[in-house]
């Protein structure tokens, strides 16, 4: 069995070979609109498919990751991949899996995140020759709509009934659905009709809270065009609680490495539950199937080999090999017993700041291994933080320029797998 650091085959299958059938294996397919349908077009012509992501972040997700994954296993089987970035959509805010609308941003904001978004999704899909994917944003045709058009063009085609049968909406309903949130749908419906026009699209994918959106824009086509046009949506990352895989402490685990270190991401995925573990392999490695179940099947201690291997090769694709080997050093380091600490993330002060004295509870909130201030000295009394090895309960402890090591760290660790590294800059 190969373990992590080692070369692996990617398990790519031969064109020859129905992708339908590899998304199915893995684990990916969720809803269909017309199951045989899709698998029969995948099989049989090279398919125009895209998939939204509307801007509300500077950073793609290991939520997004999921959908890359699929679009990535499409174009490899010789499929077009059709990137929309919501330029426009995002403008609105999707309503779905939500109690609340979302924080409105500006339309400088927008675009910001958005060539964010192109640069991260240029890693995963080949954009650059003439057979690559499209990269497309809905702002370009959603933002001169003229509205009383837009509503006799695309909204007669729609009823208040079914929308509000939707999934999408069915949470807001009794806080409280705007009109603003309400046309989300219909926009959504939009750019499928849109991008089936202009690129011949015959294939929505998308995660399965969407399902509602998707199915719009599929029966948009069929009303307006009298084409045939399916949706494909994803299983998504869950606990086995049900809770959506992906947050940390701090927040959503990003692809950014400014905003989720390559470390931060190698942990996550090194310290998911034990039950996720195939599933996690199949859906976000490339890894043989036939690897995956081996792996997967692992019981007790020995699941961990498997965990490493999950965590190096996400963090290898979303990062590189050299990051994902430094994360999986410094892992190891840490709880392995090396002295080698290096590779572990650090939070950096000005010298003049510990030369003063800086308290441990400003510390664990200014690197957010706590919430607040609250948060950190609840988990000092409790006896969770220890520094340099050392289990620290003093919630008045300052730490000065003398308490860093030989290295010029301080260590500190709270509960078992959070790990900051405290050095003075200049």
């Amino acid at each position: 069995m190969a373990m992590a650091g080692t070369k692996i085959k990617t398990g790519v299958k031969s064109m020859s070979e129905n992708v339908f059938d590899t998304l199915k294996e893995r684990g990916f397919v969720a809803q269909c609109t017309n199951e045989e349908a899709v698998r029969d077009m995948l099989g049989k012509e090279k398919v125009s498919f895209y998939t939204g992501y509307d801007a509300t972040a500077d950073s793609l997700t290991a939520g997004h990751f999921l959908t890359v994954m699929a679009m990535q296993h499409l174009q490899r089987a010789g499929h077009r991949p059709i990137a929309l970035i919501g330029g426009g959509t995002t403008l609105i805010g999707d309503p779905s899996g939500r109690t609340d609308m979302r924080q409105m941003l500006t339309r400088e904001q927008v675009d910001y995140n958005a060539n964010r978004f192109k640069e991260q999704l240029s890693k995963f899909i080949r954009f650059d020759d003439k057979d690559g994917a499209i990269l497309v944003n809905n702002a370009d045709w959603l933002l001169d709509l003229k509205y009383v058009e837009f509503l006799r063009e695309v909204g007669v085609h729609f009823t208040v009934n079914n929308m509000l049968r939707a999934e999408a909406y069915k949470n807001r309903w009794e806080r409280g659905l705007t009109v603003f949130e309400f046309n989300y749908m219909l926009m959504q419906a939009y750019d499928f009709y849109v991008l089936n026009k202009e690129y011949g699209t015959k294939l929505e994918v998308g995660g399965d809270d969407q399902w509602s959106n998707m199915l719009a824009g599929a029966d948009l086509i069929r009303r307006k065009e009298g084409k045939d046009a399916e949706a494909l949506t994803l299983h998504l990352l869950t606990t086995s609680d049900g809770k959506k895989m992906g947050k940390t402490m701090k927040g959503a685990l990003w692809l950014d490495p400014k905003k989720t270190s390559p470390y931060e991401f190698y942990q996550y995925w090194r310290n998911i539950e034990d039950a996720k573990v195939e599933e996690c392999l199949a859906l976000l490695t490339f890894l043989p199937m036939e690897q995956v179940r081996d792996l997967g099947s692992l019981k007790d201690s020995e699941i961990n080999k498997a965990k490493e291997v999950l965590a190096f090769e996400i963090t290898k694709m979303v990062h590189n090999e050299e990051e994902a080997a430094k994360a999986q050093e410094a892992a190891r380091s840490l709880f392995g017993g090396s002295s080698d600490s290096n590779n572990i993330p650090a939070f950096e002060y000005p010298k003049a700041k510990f030369e003063e004295g800086i308290d441990l509870i400003s510390m664990l909130v200014d690197a957010k291994m706590a919430t607040n201030r609250s948060d950190a000295r609840r988990n000092i009394e409790q006896g969770g933080v220890t520094v340099n090895g050392t289990k620290c309960t003093d919630v008045k402890k300052i730490f000065k320029l003398e308490d860093l090591d030989s290295d010029g760290n301080l260590l500190v660790k709270k509960g078992k797998k959070s790990f900051i590294r405290f050095k003075a800059g200049v």
